[in-house]
């Protein structure tokens, strides 16, 4: 089984609704969640003026390609409502693969490990919560040392969530 890390994160409507129903088919279509950060709200990158997002990552386990867990991501996003009209545009959901186990995969439409990840607090806070000590494959440092090298001054922080 391969380690899979996942970046959720929805700046539209019910956000955290979003993130539940986004992480339920995930769990029906691809794998169960193994385990997952506190969900964080975070200043929009990119586009600065559309609205805060909700962010959260996932650690999932399965012996899928990556390539198909591409395709099922892209068809959860689709059956939530995403529509890529404009880059960093505002989105119902937005699912990205962060790691898939070790590899280092450079297809057309696949890159992992995700190339900006290292630049991004936004991923880099709720994924050092649940793996503080995962190394970067490209990198070479874990993802608290990158975290911790951070020069993004984007506001992200943790929500408590009342369910």
């Amino acid at each position: 089984m391969i380690n899979v890390f996942l970046l959720l994160g929805s700046n539209l409507g019910d956000r955290q609704l979003f993130l539940k129903k986004a992480m339920a088919l995930i769990e029906d279509n691809i794998a169960p969640v193994s385990k997952a950060s506190s969900i964080y709200e975070t200043q929009s990158w990119g586009k600065t003026d559309a609205p805060d997002y909700l962010n959260q990552v996932i650690l999932l386990k399965t012996s899928l390609s990556a390539r198909v867990i591409l395709k099922k991501i892209l068809n959860i996003e689709k059956m939530l409502g995403r529509e890529r009209d404009e880059r960093w545009g505002s989105r119902t959901i937005d699912i990205d693969i962060l790691f898939y186990g070790e590899a280092i995969v450079n297809q057309k439409g696949l890159h992992i490990p995700h190339p900006e990840l290292h630049n991004r607090r936004f991923t880099l806070e709720p994924l050092a919560e649940i793996a503080p000590d995962f190394k970067h494959p490209v990198l070479n440092k874990t993802i608290l040392m990158i975290k911790n090298e951070l020069i993004d001054t984007l506001v992200v922080k943790k929500i408590i969530t009342l369910n």
